[in-house]
């Protein structure tokens, strides 16, 4: 064997472990979830093949419906107001001094768990929590909120304690992309007598698409897989009526034994997931080929 064929071997031979992993733990997985969607089966008797029924179970699932309608609420929210917020503190993060230590407090949260931080809410919106302490304190009325268990306030003290938990890292993306934009087109519009909206307007925020795209593509797979916060704070209840496709995944697979249905609705939810994600990053390669 000569040196470059040994040198190729050796590097397979590292590549190895980790491919064995993947397959192992990744794609074996995988292709179980696929053949298990088929089939009626609650994990201890022999399975049943029934075709496409759990997915058509689907479309026909009031509990599905109503987690499909929630996991479309917390992308529009996550997009609408954790990016939203987070470009917003980063662009004026970057001209304030102190700039280090607000970016640390607003980092902080990101640095706890799902689960801390689910339990770090319920304390600030149960009953007896923190906000009903202070809004009982303002207006002298002894009725407190029942945020965690009024439909939609459940869900609206969920998406708060996401955001909380979430804005961190996309400042912290925007943050970089902002270091990178290069100062002679931000100079060229000063002297042009743009104000600094139109600055951000004209410059700023398009030489900003590249980690926007990043951004906006984590932001929707994130907002699609939440599980931990609302298993903490709610558990998908009351009624059903907070609960995600993730959370109703894991209820119809653990809970309920129906693992065939549940390992359709994985495979539903990331199907939804590629499609989204693959779709906008392509929207934002031809766009980005149509400027070069």
């Amino acid at each position: 064997m000569n040196e470059r064929k040994s040198k190729i071997l050796i590097s397979y031979l590292f590549v190895l472990p980790a491919l064995l992993f993947v397959v192992v733990f990744l794609l074996i997985p995988m292709i179980q979830n696929v053949y298990y969607s088929f089939f009626a089966w609650n994990g201890l008797s022999k399975p049943i093949f029934i075709g496409l029924k759990n997915f058509q179970k689907c479309f026909v699932d009031p509990n599905f419906v109503r987690s499909f309608m929630n996991t479309i609420i917390w992308v529009v929210f996550t997009l609408l107001v954790p990016v939203s917020f987070a470009l917003l503190v980063a662009v004026f993060l970057k001209e304030i001094k102190g700039g280090s230590f607000f970016k640390g407090v607003f980092f902080i949260p990101l640095t706890i768990s799902f689960v801390s931080t689910g339990v770090i809410w319920i304390n600030m919106f149960s009953t007896k929590g923190v906000l009903n302490t202070i809004i009982t304190a303002v207006t002298r009325n002894p009725d407190t909120v029942s945020w965690l268990t009024q439909v939609p306030l459940n869900t609206i003290a969920m998406l708060i304690a996401w955001t909380w938990q979430q804005m961190g890292v996309y400042m912290v993306l925007f943050l970089m992309g902002l270091t990178t934009i290069p100062q002679d087109p931000i100079e060229a519009a000063v002297i042009d007598g743009a104000n600094k909206f139109q600055i951000f307007k004209a410059v700023t925020f398009p030489m900003l698409q590249p980690i926007t795209t990043v951004v906006i593509t984590q932001a929707i797979v994130n907002s699609f897989k939440t599980f931990d916060l609302i298993y903490v704070i709610t558990h998908g209840g009351p009624y059903r009526s907070s609960e995600t496709m993730a959370v109703t995944m894991y209820r119809e697979t653990f809970s309920m034994f129906n693992m065939g249905y549940g390992a359709a609705i994985s495979l539903v939810l990331s199907a939804i997931i590629i499609i989204i994600s693959g779709g906008y990053v392509k929207s934002q390669l031809k766009q980005d080929l149509l400027h070069y």
